[in-house]
Formats: structure tokens, C-alpha cells, sequence
């Protein structure tokens, strides 16, 4: 069985070690220990990596350890629902950040045009 460092982990994630014993001190993992030293398992490991990639889809830690305990008790369809719920809910969050951005984009577009056609013709005035 692969074991690893917290070390070897935090590098290999790019993360810092004390994210990987915040992550521990909420029970989203859970090491095993020699002394003071903490051993990580594959399972870490990749709760690890399902830790950071929820993040990056803008999971909640406590959505994160919600799905890990619903998957540690087996409860798979209500994991896949609750999992569905997850995803509705965030694809909301983006479209709406998605008409956020486009309606600012045409603001700014508007405020460009704007400001260039002003300068040409201060540009146009002063060459007469």
C-alpha cells in the first residue's frame, strides 16, 4: 500500500501543509499516525484531490464533507441526488456570474466607444 508525507502531498497538490491539516481537523481526512508524524493512504490521497477539485467547482467544505459521508455510509442514491442538487444549484451560480459578465462587457465595450470617439473628436477639432 502507497503512503505518503504530508509533504510529498502538499507539493504534489501545490498546497500548503497547513491546508492539508485544516482539511484533517474538519474530518474530510484522516491520516493514520506514528508518533507525531501523520502517514497518508491512497484514500487521502484522493480525497485530497476530490477536496480541491470540489473547491475549484465552488463546492463548500461543508458540501464536500456532507458527500463523503453519505459515501462512507453508502447511501448512493441519496449521495447522487444530493449530488445533483449540488449541480443545479451551481450551474445557477455560474450562468448567472456568465450574464454578469456579459452584461458588463457590453458596458465596457459602450464606455470604449465612448471614449474613443470623444478623442477623435478632440483629435479632429485640434486639426483645424
Amino acid at each position: 500500500m502507497n503512503t505518503f508525507k504530508i509533504s510529498e502531498l502538499a507539493k504534489e497538490f501545490d498546497i500548503t501543509t497547513r491546508s492539508i491539516r485544516f482539511y484533517e481537523d474538519l474530518g474530510l481526512i484522516a491520516p493514520q499516525r506514528k508518533g507525531s508524524t501523520r502517514i497518508y493512504n491512497g484514500r487521502d490521497r484522493i480525497r485530497l484531490k476530490l477536496i480541491l477539485r470540489g473547491k475549484r467547482l465552488g463546492f463548500s467544505l461543508a458540501d464536500i464533507k456532507e458527500l463523503f459521508e453519505l459515501y462512507d455510509t453508502d447511501q448512493s442514491q441519496e449521495q447522487l441526488t444530493y449530488m445533483i442538487r449540488l449541480i443545479e444549484d451551481k450551474k445557477v451560480t455560474l450562468q448567472q456570474q456568465a450574464n454578469d459578465i456579459h452584461a458588463v462587457m457590453m458596458e465596457l465595450n459602450a464606455a470604449k466607444l465612448r471614449c474613443e470617439n470623444t478623442l477623435r473628436s478632440i483629435n479632429g477639432d485640434n486639426a483645424t
